[in-house]
């Protein structure tokens, strides 16, 4: 009895000595967020102040220390952040996730953001004050690499730490131009679609933005063929599983002083990308003698996309104009190593490629290229036989300045300073919002625009051989969409159609009028804006086009044909006000009878894989208030009823019958239960999360949450045939800059300001935002140093 009590006496001392040992070495994981660390290359001591949220206020005597500190604090919350979003466009996702993503390196690499990155870098003069301080930046992210401690996620993927390099700057910048996509969805869609039903179904889709909506105005100071849905399918799975955020829209608006009620600008942004864990931006406040930023970084980036000071704000929405093009190539039928120009047969550019794959054998692929660029059969495995389609992308054209206007926008000290910085942004297209304390407001559209054919869609895929679907010049910048300090005193952008430029609308995947049209009319209605009014503003979750859809359709319903209950809720639905709050039954039932109605409209000329792509586009989401209003056309027939010919009215009665049935079996036959909060929920989910059994270490949520698609709080989701609406994008930040008050500015970010699981940072954001609360954006340096929560301090080696 002796031995064995002696025996449990080991084991209780070994269990206790492992759990000890085990949280020691997660005590050792989390980010160091006091005490004093040496730097190498410093030239003078840095101190950085973490707040309450673990937002880094760092002060230095000179910049190029100040970069070099945010580079090791901003790895040491997001090194894995940084590491994945480098390798997406290097093709080296696999090499951490294994074949499933052999698919999407495959993808990327052929998109040639990395042999551009690399490109460019060739020819960087470094000596360039922005090459340097992106160096500094490198230099501190290193020393993190070397000296910190390895996050838990490359212990659990087994990959090693590698040093950043100036190209993985270029990458990420480059991962972020393209990662809106929705030319590679709609383009070759949409040709199918033509190809497969002809132009009567066409004229009836919303594939150019309806005149009669909300457009943004310009102020110058003056008064049967499949290989469409191959590759968009292609495109999908390749970006379907993707463990970083793609950017998706944006809100954001900037008042002139006539219309606050402290007589100075007040700005709003809300940049609207995909949901993760971590979230996108890292806040940072940099200071020293000559320089101060309160900035939003991406992952590896080294200047702030979205900033402020005491001068001026600005921030990024996504212009969605149309930088993709995609072309028919014909090949030589006696030499298949040629493709047809006008001059000629030319030989195509052959480029191999090698992915290394997680546990399984390196995978190498060829692909070609011809003078618009990718062939992208040999991206897609499954048309690789078929009729050549290359791909021109903007991005990967003129020479890359993006990193030296991110380095301008963020060193401007006026307006001035700020607009000759706009220009070096080819690409992506950004809708770029400023506001400063002397009362300018400005919105300018930034990218490489150039002007084709006017018989030339660009929107279907065009002729590679002739040379008339070409570009025909490049339009110089003064010729983009902008408003300066206009008459009528703000300036906003959400994603919607701009007005006329250069004699013509510029071609471009433009979201709907739902959240301008909202925008304009809370703006309108009053002068007297301060940042509490503000605030609820961006909160907004009220659509007054869906309220429209309402009284459209709920004319067509035959009352006769309704229960009891069915006609009470219908009720309800008639004098809904457009808000989508958590207690609320009106939003389940309009969005049940929203996707059947599409769904029955629809899918039967389409089928059900076309269909389905077509749900992934910003042309659906136009395509839902045109088609609905529409009182005629082909649509509204079920090809697959002979002897029928059914109308709109048919259509909104079938389907309202789908949504009430659905909503039965799903959640129960009592109508009050059909809450919001039931079936609109958000989830912050890491890649790891994906795993059931880490889901609730690594990722955030779920949340019930208020908003939808295109409200200003738009929290967007997939439309797919479950009725669930898991968020999947939305506000990244929501910011708010008042001049009036500039240090009592506020924001909150979606999750917390650290990607490390270990740390007290990593959610502590999360409840605050679903409940639609702010904090402040501290700058005054008294109140940093007396409230900080610990102070860690960089001295030279």
């Amino acid at each position: 009895m002796k031995k064995i009590k002696k025996v449990l006496l080991i084991l209780a001392g070994l269990l206790l000595l492992l759990v000890i040992a085990i949280a020691i070495f997660i005590n050792s994981l989390k980010p160091d967020y006091s005490g004093k660390k040496t730097l190498d290359g410093l030239q003078s001591e840095v101190n950085v102040y973490f707040d309450t949220y673990g937002i880094p206020h760092i002060y230095a005597e000179n910049e190029v220390d100040a970069l070099k500190a945010l580079g090791y604090v901003h790895a040491q919350d997001r090194l894995w952040q940084m590491e994945l979003l480098r390798r997406v466009a290097k093709g080296r996702i696999a090499e951490v996730f294994g074949k499933d993503f052999i698919k999407t390196d495959k993808f990327f690499l052929s998109m040639g953001i990395d042999d551009q990155s690399a490109q460019t870098v060739a020819n960087l003069d470094k000596n360039s004050e922005t090459a340097i301080m992106a160096q500094a930046y490198l230099d501190g992210i290193n020393d993190f690499i070397k000296n910190g401690p390895t996050p838990i996620e490359f212990y659990l993927t087994g990959i090693d730490k590698e040093p950043f390099s100036i190209e993985d700057v270029y990458n990420a910048v480059g991962y972020m131009a393209f990662s809106f996509a929705m030319a590679h969805k709609t383009d070759p869609l949409l040709t199918s679609m033509r190809d497969k039903l002809g132009d009567e179904y066409m004229k009836d889709l919303a594939i150019d933005s309806d005149t009669s909506t909300v457009w943004i105005k310009n102020y110058h100071g003056i008064k049967t063929d499949s290989l469409g849905t191959d590759i968009t399918a292609s495109v999908t799975e390749a970006l379907e599983n993707l463990p970083v955020p793609l950017f998706e829209g944006s809100n954001s608006w900037v008042v002139s002083p006539e219309k606050t009620k402290n007589g100075k600008v007040i700005f709003a942004n809300d940049p609207h990308i995909g949901f993760a864990q971590p979230s996108v931006w890292y806040e940072a406040h940099v200071v020293t003698p000559t320089y101060e930023k309160y900035g939003y970084h991406l992952a590896g980036v080294p200047f702030p996309l979205l900033g402020h000071d005491r001068n001026l704000a600005y921030g990024l929405t996504m212009f969605e104009n149309d930088d993709i093009d995609f072309y028919y190539e014909e090949a030589n039928p006696a030499d298949s190593t040629q493709y047809k120009t006008v001059e000629g047969w030319k030989p195509f550019e052959y480029i191999t490629k090698t992915i290394k794959v997680k546990d399984g054998e390196d995978v190498s692929f060829t692909f070609k290229k011809t003078q618009h660029g990718p062939i992208m059969n040999d991206i897609a495995d499954q048309i690789s036989g078929e009729r050549p389609i290359g791909m021109s992308w903007i991005y990967t054209k003129p020479k890359n300045e993006v990193l030296d206007a991110l380095y301008g926008l963020s060193h401007a000290t006026n307006l001035e300073e700020f607009q000759s910085a706009l220009p070096k942004i080819h690409a992506p297209g950004l809708n770029v919002m400023y506001g400063d304390a002397k009362g300018n407001v400005g919105w300018w559209a930034t990218a490489k625009l150039y002007q084709m054919a006017d018989s030339v869609s660009t929107k279907f895929i065009l002729d590679g051989t002739s040379g008339k679907d070409e570009p025909i010049r490049y339009l110089d910048f003064s010729e983009n969409p902008s408003a300066v300090n206009p008459p009528w005193h703000y300036v906003y952008s959400a994603n919607n159609q701009p007005d006329s430029i250069a004699g013509m609308l510029y071609p471009g995947y433009y979201l709907p009028e739902n959240r301008a049209k909202r925008i304009v009319q809370l703006l309108d209605a009053k002068d007297d804006w301060d940042k509490e009014s503000f605030s609820e503003m961006i909160l907004d979750v009220t659509s007054p086009v869906n309220t429209d859809l309402v009284t459209e359709l709920i004319k067509l319903f035959d009352v006769s044909h309704l229960s009891t209950e069915q006609l009470v809720l219908v009720d309800s639905l008639k004098n809904w006000n457009g808000e989508y709050t958590l207690n609320s039954t009106s939003p389940t039932l309009f969005h049940r009878c929203e996707y059947f109605m599409v769904k029955n409209t629809m899918e039967d000329e389409l089928g059900t894989e076309m269909f389905n792509e077509f749900l992934g586009t910003h042309l659906f989401k136009r395509q839902i208030a045109w088609g609905a209003k529409m009182e005629s056309g082909k649509w509204w027939d079920n090809v697959n009823t002979k002897d029928v010919v059914e109308t709109r009215k048919d259509i909104v009665m079938k389907s309202f019958a789908d949504a009430w049935q659905s909503l039965v079996k799903d959640l129960g036959p009592d109508p009050s239960q059909w809450t919001w909060d039931k079936v609109h929920t958000l989830e912050h989910q890491h890649p790891f999360g994906k795993v059931e059994s880490l889901r609730k270490y690594f990722n955030v949520g779920p949340f019930p949450v208020e908003g939808t698609r295109e409200v200003i709080n738009n929290l967007s989701f997939p439309y797919d045939s479950t009725g669930y609406y898991k968020v999947s994008s939305g506000p990244s930040t929501r910011r708010i800059v008042d001049f009036s008050d500039v240090e009592n500015s506020i924001s909150i970010l979606p999750t917390g300001q650290s990607g490390n699981p270990f740390s007290k940072h990593y959610k502590d954001q999360a409840e605050m935002y679903v409940q639609g609360k702010f904090r402040k954006m501290m700058m005054n340096k008294q109140e940093i140093q007396e409230t900080a929560e610990s102070v860690l301090t960089f001295t030279k080696k």
